[in-house]
């Protein structure tokens, strides 16, 4: 089954000093450089996804700026497809099914950021279009969140959207582990 591999926002403004930094997205983003490197090696294909805002007053990825640049530690090489979106659903009004198609992708690997919003929601699109798909837990970064007066860790947001993904929509396991299971 050919896999294609989905790299989703790494950008800028999710770093230290960023508009909307998410907690360990360092760690997440060296993550994701693993996984573009064992994809080029096999010369399977990459698909980059950036987020522009199309919001008045954005308070990140506003267009034009630094923070909405895709971040250095994975910058795409020549002939790599950048894709811009500006749903949290990669597939929505882009051209991503038909480059998935194009290069025969039957199953997807995504990581990222944020697991609860363009992660999970592109995933899910993704099983609905009848791919395969693979989440990498640590190669995905999300933040604290609230609700109803109450704080939700970042730790708890990223566990409680890997365990719905899980079943029946994804295949979740670390870098590591998807790496050795090559």
């Amino acid at each position: 089954m050919k896999r294609g591999l989905i790299v989703i926002d790494v950008q800028n403004d999710y770093f230290k000093g960023g508009s909307m930094e998410l907690v360990a997205m360092d760690k997440a983003a060296s993550n994701c450089k693993r996984l573009l490197n064992a994809f080029r090696t096999e010369q399977a294909p990459l698909f980059y996804i950036q987020h522009i805002s199309t919001q008045d007053h954005p308070t990140f990825f506003a267009p034009n700026t630094p923070g909405c640049r895709i971040h250095n530690s994975i910058q795409p090489q020549e002939r790599e497809v950048v894709l811009i979106k500006h749903y949290p659903n990669s597939f929505r009004e882009t051209d991503l099914n038909a480059h998935l198609q194009k290069a025969g992708v039957e199953e997807v690997v995504v990581c990222g950021a944020m697991s609860q919003m363009c992660v999970d929601s592109t995933t899910r699109a993704a099983f609905d279009l009848g791919y395969k798909c693979h989440v990498i837990s640590d190669a995905c970064a999300t933040k604290d969140l609230e609700f109803d007066g109450q704080l939700v860790k970042a730790s708890e947001v990223q566990a409680a959207f890997m365990a719905a993904l899980r079943a029946p929509f994804a295949q979740i396991s670390s870098t590591d582990q998807f790496l050795d299971n090559q």
